[in-house]
């Protein structure tokens, strides 16, 4: 699914309308694919609506939505910023025709009946603004959405005391105190849908429903927090264009994925080696390892110092040790046994838990690794601690195969480009792994909310996934090993590098 850019949307709207599909089509498109979303997702029957419509399309979307839910058994009410003319706006028109209330904000005193009806409704929608707007929020709107914003916190203040106390098994969470629910139309109003810089007066939304695919500013913090939900819908884009940057969807994974023949064995499914661990980090190499086990290697090398290997022998018995000459840490004895049987392994990984100390190692690893000219090397992973001690290095850069994948958090990859992290954190992540990736000539995986992957070629490819959950010591050596799996069973063969 494509990632769009302010410029490149309008760009692929504009060549659908000269293609024919109108405008006022895509409208009518996105106004039903934002009232189907909401019955999806809520529900429509009985529910009060607030419909906040601004001047431009995106208000002309929230017209079509709001008519369009209640022909699904809402109560709507739209409240305009600005006049709108029935002869001349058909979706205006056609809201009149069905006797639907609504409000202009010029004949509201001090926005007495908009603080009115917020006290009354269940869900308000925000269709002020849109995606192409992004100039700090002032002047008459800015009032508004102060008035909006202390209308629904008035409004749960009341559907609080509303509700009935009950009690709660004690195995079980209190639910959240009742409040209205905020639907944004294509993006928050005051979000910068390039960057996520994000308005102080957003209206932080439950759900955002937007149009043939997301935004940058959907992804990238700040923003991304106050989209809640994220529904794209389709507008009817004839032969949308294949953009560089993209978002990871179920049914595209699955087409990457290796296959698994019925009648495979453990040599089909790949022989990978994990370089990881130290006597101060003992549970890396083993995380790695249940890794690559659970996304299907069929044999899995760890090549640990002997006092991990001692306890990890216990916990993956299925795993197979070379034995190597070293006690507490790795060294350049353990790189020059590893490159000897480097040809035995479709993939490598190297990294996780190494400690400072393996310095020598990592660097011996990499400078020994053959050359194309003597058959080359696997697929190769660096993380963690490997990444670190190659920081620490101003050629660094020059030590890396071509198309090595590298898999960084913010802090490491704020060491590898030579930053602090907080200049890392105020640049845009996904242009920051592409230019990376094209300067170093690697595959980056960028780790944080919102993954990002990106391929020297210039894709790019965003995972659509922020869990907090994930935010806990061990899950990117899990993450290595899947990826050191899927690498072993042929992931390089595929039709993208990333």
């Amino acid at each position: 699914m494509n990632i769009y850019t302010i410029a490149e949307i309008k760009a692929a709207e504009k060549a659908a309308d000269d293609a024919g599909h109108s405008y006022a089509e895509m409208m009518e498109r996105a106004g039903r694919g934002v009232a189907e979303a909401i019955q999806q997702t809520y529900g429509t029957a009985a529910k009060r609506i607030l419909i906040l419509v601004g001047p431009g399309n995106n208000g002309g979307d929230g017209l079509v939505a709001g008519r369009y839910l209640a022909e699904m058994g809402a109560k709507v009410l739209f409240y305009l910023t600005h006049p709108r003319e029935a002869e001349t706006d058909i979706n205006f028109a056609r809201v009149q025709a069905m006797g639907l209330e609504s409000i202009l904000a010029d004949y509201d005193q001090r926005h007495r009946v908009l603080r009115l009806r917020l006290n009354g409704c269940d869900m308000v929608v925000d269709a002020l603004l849109g995606t192409g707007v992004s100039w700090p929020i002032t002047a008459e709107l800015a009032t508004l959405l102060r008035q909006v914003r202390g209308g629904l916190h008035e409004r749960a203040g009341l559907m609080a005391q509303e509700q009935t106390a009950v009690l709660h098994p004690i195995n079980q969470p209190t639910p959240a105190p009742p409040r209205p629910l905020v639907v944004a139309v294509d993006c928050p109003s005051g979000l910068n849908c390039d960057t996520g810089a994000l308005d102080p007066l957003a209206l932080p939304a439950d759900l955002t429903v937007t149009f043939a695919g997301p935004r940058p500013g959907h992804l990238l913090f700040p923003g991304a927090a106050a989209c809640g939900r994220l529904i794209v819908a389709d507008i009817g884009l004839p032969n949308p264009p294949s953009l560089p940057t993209q978002l990871a969807t179920a049914a595209t994974m699955r087409t990457w994925l290796p296959r698994r023949p019925l009648d495979g064995h453990k040599g089909t499914f790949g022989r990978v080696l994990i370089a990881a661990g130290s006597h101060e980090y003992r549970g890396a190499p083993v995380l790695c390892a249940l890794g690559a086990f659970r996304a299907g290697a069929g044999l899995v090398a760890v090549a640990t110092p002997e006092l991990v290997r001692a306890s990890a022998v216990a916990q993956l018995p299925e795993a197979i040790y070379p034995p190597l000459a070293t006690t507490e840490y790795l060294d350049n004895t353990a790189a020059a046994t590893l490159l000897e049987t480097l040809g035995q392994y479709r993939a490598l990984l190297v990294g996780p838990g190494l400690g400072s100390e393996a310095e020598p190692f990592v660097m011996y690893l990499l400078a020994g690794l053959p050359t194309a000219e003597k058959g080359g090397n696997p697929p190769i992973v660096l993380d963690a601690d490997a990444l670190n001690l190659l920081a620490q290095r101003a050629d660094w850069p020059h030590l890396l195969e071509p198309n090595m994948i590298l898999t960084p958090h913010m802090g490491e990859m704020a060491r590898l480009c030579g930053l602090e992290l907080p200049e890392m954190t105020a640049h845009n992540r996904l242009e920051l792994a592409r230019e990376k990736a094209q300067a170093w000539g690697c595959i980056i995986l960028l780790k944080g909310a919102y993954t990002v992957v990106a391929n020297p070629s210039g894709e790019v490819v965003v995972l659509p996934f922020a869990n907090p959950a994930l935010a806990t010591a061990g899950s990117g050596d899990v993450l290595s090993g899947v990826i050191v799996a899927l690498l072993g069973q042929g992931w390089r063969r595929l039709r993208r590098p990333c």
